[in-house]
Formats: C-alpha cells, structure tokens, sequence
C-alpha cells in the first residue's frame, strides 16, 4: 500500500534530517576528540614559561599517551637508563612532563616544546647534591638533537605498533572503547607518519658534527624548513650555546641572539616559537601563534634576574678584580659600556666563524617577509659581520663560554687558544668551585657529559685572546678577575 504523498514527504525529510544530524554529530565527535583546542590558564608565570604552550602542539605535538611511553618500549635508542632524564630533561615531582614541555589538549592530550626546553638548567654544588632548577637559564645538560634522533629511532622501529604501543599505555591509562580505536586507527598510525616526515626533515643532521649537550643549531632548521632553503645546497653550520633569556629589561636595543641578527626582543619572542614548531605542518605561518601569551613570557624574561653564584666568594679578592674588570672588560661586557650589546667584527673578535656564516643576507630578508599579512610581523632582520659584546650577568651559569661554548671555564677562556682544552666533556651540570665553570673532565663528566673536541668543524676555541681580552694578564690579576666575575 502507498504513502500517500504528503506523509511520504516527511518520512524522506525526517530520513534527511536525521542523517544531517548524524553527520553533524560524527564531525562534532571527530573535532571534539581530534582537534579542540583547550585554553590554559597559569596563574603564575614562571609556571607558564616552563610548561605552557607557545603554539606547536597542533602541528608539531606527539600524542601525550605515546610520548609518554616511547622510553618504555624503545629504551635501547637512548643514551642510557633513566627514559627522558637520559636526555638530559628535569622532571619536577608531581608533574607530568619534564621543565621545558608542554601538555595541552587539542583533540587529546599533546606534548612538545617550549622555550624553557632550551631556557632552563639545573646546578648541583656536588656530585651528591640535589639539582636546583634556574629558569630562563641557558640548557647545559639536554641534548635535542639526541632528541630528536631518539623520536625518530622509535618510529622507525618495526616495534613501533598499535598492538604494543597501546599494551604500554594501558599500564598507566584506562583509554574508553572509543579512544581506544582512535589511537589504534588514527592516532598512532599518524605519529609513526608524522616520526618518518621528521626524518626526512632533520636528515641534513647527519652530515653535520653534533650539537651535543647544551647546544643547538638554532636557524638552519629555520631556513631548511619555515624559509624553504635546501640543505643540499646550503652545507652551512649554525651549532651553537644555547642563551641566559634573564634581565632583558636592561638589554633593550642590544644585538640578540649571538651575531646580533635581530634587536627586537618581542621579534625574537615571536621567531622562537615559529622555530620551536608554532606554524602549520608545511612551515607556513600560523593565525593560532598564541601572540598574548608570549608577550606575557617576554614581560617575565625581562623582569626575571640573574641566578647567584652558589659558594662564597673571598670579597677582598673579587675588589681587586673589579679594578682588573673595570680597565680591562667593562666598556664590552658591563651595561652601559660603549660596546656593550653591540656586534664585534670576527675580524677582531676572531673566534669561530661557522655560526656568524650560517645566517644571510636572503635569510634575514626571507624571515623579514615570512610573516606578511599576518596580525605580527618581522622587520628587523638583519645579516651582520661579527659577534655580540654580551653583558657577564649570571656568567657563573653561563659555561662553556663563546658562542659555540668551546671553552669549559673562565679560567680557561683566559689562557691563550694554545693552552684551552682540546677535548672536555660539556652537560654535566655540577659548578667547579674554583674555575667558574662546571666540571668538565674526569670519570662523572664523561658518564654524563658530551665529549667537545674543538678540533670539528664549528667548535673551534681559538680567538678572543691577546692583550685587549685579558689572556696576557699577570696570573694574580687573571685569579682576581674572575674571583670578581662570579658576583655578577
């Protein structure tokens, strides 16, 4: 028998309607469990610049779940026990995540960088001491590159499954039948995709010399990635210390990062995030850079002061070489001194030329022009010919010391090139009481550190020596110089 027509109509709109309520449902549920995006809120900001977000996860987050468990089932691609901690991370009790990573729900919960990845370091007084975290401090004991290298190992690894990485969440997370499936069909086949993209895209790495400990190249996987330059043809090597972010207040108008490439610090602010993944998946510039959640880090990095050298320090000595400071160091190295902040020529500093060679001309132009229509924008790019005359605030932490930190101590640093260490082990985070620096030779030191040798490309030790440096002083002025240096 047949419908009469009108009640055949509402059937099929009722049909209709129902599988456009279906559909809409399913893409809510696919948004809701993939893609919201949830805010954060730190009521403090030190708490913020070391866990909160700057924009990455989306694009370049790991699944937290996966993340998480990856030390567990691939331990063998680590440097040693201890999971992350291996790597040189510092875990504070009670969280989730070590001091410089993320864990912030889009979709699910995701983990990546922050700026205190490579802006925090720990101290110990001895081998037996209890680390104490300083923020805004340049990273002495992680390695990213070893990092990365771990994540992609992982991900080529024939373990890598649904079957066993979902076996080692579920020892510490009860995941719902239907997340459950979606990090069986969706989530864990896209990290091992997103892993084999990350290989392709840091294979120019391994033709390189390593960054090690406490370094990074921080702009050629700017310019191979964000800027479009490619590695087969730019061979260029940028591996460098990692930077103190405190007291920017006072550094206002000086030349950032070690050539003075830009002197805007909310530039700076803004390109680290970009370099620390906060742009889309193809490198393009992204409208969720969280821009008010990074202008509140740079307000906290300007206000944010110098750490305190941690023994004590023989003051009749240290007034002896403010003397030695004053004459030989201040109008480079004090705030207000005529060079202070400014860039060097290397045809005078001459230290290491790899990292000043590594930045351009067309990449300063290129990263000038990558933010165009875009509510932030880049204009002070610049390509210059030498390194920054940096203020010695907190220089105790600030070891080894030049830019591509290839020389362990102070004590050392005023030595002519001849007499340096040729080979030292950097990231094992325990201050020589004497040297100002941390210790960098015997059993401890090669255990946890990264063996430098300044005979590779890019680590050289030489220059910054000679009269107008300080290498020629008499031993007792040499000793009062740096009794003083570690006040400041």
């Amino acid at each position: 028998m047949r419908l009469p027509r009108s009640r055949r109509g509402r059937v099929i709109l009722g049909a209709g309607l129902g599988l456009v309520l279906l559909v809409g449902l399913l893409a809510f549920g696919g948004w809701y469990k993939l893609f919201r995006d949830v805010d954060e809120d730190f009521a403090d900001v030190s708490e913020q610049f070391a866990y909160g977000s700057i924009g990455s996860e989306g694009s370049e987050g790991l699944p937290y779940e996966v993340w998480r468990v990856l030390p567990e089932v691939f331990p063998e691609h680590l440097p040693g026990p201890g999971g992350y901690r291996s790597l040189g991370m510092f875990q504070e009790k009670g969280r989730d995540t070590p001091v410089g990573f993320t864990k912030k729900t889009v979709g699910f919960p995701r983990t990546a960088f922050n700026c205190a990845a490579c802006h925090s370091a720990t101290f110990r007084t001895d081998r037996e001491g209890a680390r104490k975290l300083v923020l805004t401090a340049p990273a002495t004991t992680f390695d990213p590159q070893g990092y990365v290298r771990f994540l992609i190992a992982a991900g080529k690894d024939k373990r890598f499954t649904a079957d066993n990485i979902l076996k080692a969440i579920e020892r510490h997370t009860k995941l719902s039948w239907i997340d459950r499936q979606l990090y069986r069909y969706v989530i864990i086949p896209r990290t091992r995709d997103g892993l084999e993209t990350q290989a392709k895209r840091f294979a120019w790495t391994n033709v390189r010399p390593d960054w090690g400990k406490g370094r990074i190249d921080p702009f050629n996987p700017v310019k191979f990635h964000q800027l479009k330059f490619k590695p087969e043809e730019d061979k260029t090597i940028g591996n460098s210390d990692m930077m103190p972010l405190w007291n920017m207040a006072p550094k206002e108008g000086f030349g950032l990062h070690w050539d003075g490439l830009d002197d805007s610090l909310t530039e700076v602010v803004l390109t680290g995030a970009i370099g620390d993944g906060a742009s889309s998946v193809t490198g393009e510039p992204t409208d969720k850079l969280p821009v008010a959640d990074l202008k509140r880090i740079e307000d906290y990095i300007k206000q944010v002061k110098a750490p305190k050298y941690p023994f004590s320090v023989n003051r009749r000595l240290a007034a002896r070489g403010e003397t030695v400071f004053a004459d030989k160091c201040a109008s480079c190295h004090e705030f207000g001194g005529a060079r202070t902040g400014k860039v060097i020529p290397l045809a005078e500093v001459k230290t290491d030329r790899r990292r000043l060679d590594h930045w351009t001309k067309e990449a300063a132009e290129k990263y000038n022009d990558y933010a165009n229509g875009y509510d932030f924008d880049f204009k002070r790019f610049r390509k210059t010919d030498g390194y920054v005359a940096v203020a010695m605030d907190g220089l105790w932490m600030r070891a080894p010391y030049l830019h591509n930190g290839s020389v362990p101590s102070l004590e050392d640093l005023l030595k002519p090139a001849s007499r340096r260490p040729k080979l030292f082990y950097r990231g094992y985070d325990v201050v020589h009481p004497r040297k100002l620096g941390f210790i960098s030779q015997g059993p401890s030191a090669r255990r946890e550190g990264f063996r430098f040798d300044t005979s590779e490309d890019g680590n050289s030790n030489q220059g910054h020596e000679g009269a107008a440096y300080g290498t020629t002083l008499p031993e007792a002025d040499k000793r009062a110089l740096v009794e003083y240096l570690k006040t400041r």
